[in-house]
C-alpha cells in the first residue's frame, strides 16, 4: 500500500511540473513514478492512515498559503536589505527548538525555513535546529523559535504529528 501512494503522488506531481499530458510525457511519468514509488515508497510513507485524513489535506493547503506569505515577506526583507546603502546585515546562527515530535514534520520544517530567504537550516539535531539568520533578532532560545520557527510549526503539527 505504502509503495502504491508514493507511486500515486510521484506521478501526481510529475503532472503538475510537468503539464502536460500527451503520450510519451505520461508514459516517461509513469515510469518514473513506479522507479520512483519502488525504491522510495517504504521510506517516506510511514502511516498510510495519517496521509488519508482529509484534516491533514486541509491543513496542508492552509501552509501552502502560509509558507507563501513568509516567502513574500522575507523575500522583501532580503530586498531592502541588498537595496539598503548601508546593508544592515547581523548575520549568525541561531539555536531554534520545535515541539514537532515527528521525523517527517521536522524535515518539512527545515527545508521551509531554508527556502525562507535570509534563513538557511545549518544542522538538526532531535527537536533543534542551528539557523544562520541574515539578520538576528533574538538570540535568545524561546525568543528565536517563535520568530523563525512559530509561523510554521503550528500547521506543520497538525499536519504531520
Amino acid at each position: 500500500m505504502r509503495t502504491l501512494i508514493a507511486i500515486f503522488f510521484s506521478f501526481a506531481l510529475w503532472l503538475l511540473l510537468t503539464c502536460a499530458v500527451d503520450g510519451q510525457h505520461l508514459l516517461a511519468g509513469a515510469v518514473v513514478s513506479i522507479l520512483t514509488g519502488l525504491i522510495f515508497g517504504k521510506a517516506f510513507v510511514q502511516d498510510t492512515a495519517k496521509l488519508l485524513q482529509p484534516k491533514r489535506w486541509f491543513w496542508a493547503f492552509v501552509y501552502g498559503w502560509v509558507f507563501l506569505w513568509e516567502m513574500i515577506k522575507a523575500n522583501l526583507d532580503v530586498a531592502y536589505r541588498v537595496i539598503h546603502p548601508l546593508r544592515p546585515i547581523r548575520p549568525g546562527i541561531v539555536k531554534v527548538r520545535t515541539r514537532i515530535r515527528s521525523e517527517m514534520g521536522r524535515v518539512f520544517l527545515a527545508n521551509s525555513i531554508t527556502l525562507t530567504p535570509g534563513t538557511f537550516t545549518v544542522d538538526m539535531k532531535g527537536d533543534v535546529l542551528y539557523i544562520h539568520w541574515i539578520y538576528v533578532r533574538q538570540t535568545d532560545l524561546e525568543k528565536a523559535s517563535e520568530t523563525i520557527v512559530g509561523p510554521f510549526e503550528s500547521l506543520l503539527i497538525k499536519i504531520f504529528d
